[in-house]
């Protein structure tokens, strides 16, 4: 009852005013349930934390993030609960003007990379019986910008590469 009287628009209050309203209720109603954007974090951070928010949205439960040992880092690691997957996310934020796509920059030394921390992360964990893959969120953040611009979720980027690795 409370919320609804706040939402109501006020003669005193200005169009501007009230966008800013209902984005301040729309960040923290967002915050509340996906996971919240520290403002004060680097660009890459944010990023991160933004792929989590959509992840989340998208009904996967991430399990860790930034999860590194001395095989490499992961980003994020989700489980996908409809197909029982363990999903491997790296996640690339783009803040400048510059042409080209963020998901771009995950070459073939960073997939290699991926799936070589991905393989020690399953051995660790006991899960090398379970189905796994690799994601690539890309994010667009402009400088100055309190929310991403864009944000894109491929699934299944790329296969496991290196030798000894994965098994289909």
């Amino acid at each position: 009852m409370r919320l609804a009287v706040f939402l109501l628009p006020l003669p005193i209050l200005g169009k501007c005013m009230w966008t800013q309203a209902v984005f301040r209720c729309r960040e923290f109603y967002l915050g509340f349930r996906y996971g919240r954007i520290d403002p004060a974090a680097t660009v890459g951070k944010r990023g991160e934390q933004a792929a989590a928010r959509l992840l989340r949205q998208q009904g996967l439960v991430i399990v860790a993030e930034n999860e590194a040992d001395r095989g490499g880092e992961i980003d994020l690691i989700a489980v996908d609960r409809g197909t029982r997957t363990v999903v491997f996310i790296e996640v690339k934020t783009h803040s400048t003007n510059k042409p080209g796509h963020p998901a771009e920059r995950v070459d073939r030394s960073k997939q290699i990379q991926l799936t070589r921390a991905a393989m020690r992360y399953l051995r660790r964990k006991q899960l090398l019986g379970v189905a796994a893959r690799f994601d690539v969120v890309a994010v667009w953040w402009p400088r100055g910008d309190p929310t991403p611009e864009r944000i894109e979720h491929y699934e299944s980027a790329f296969d496991a590469i290196g030798a000894h690795q994965f098994f289909s």
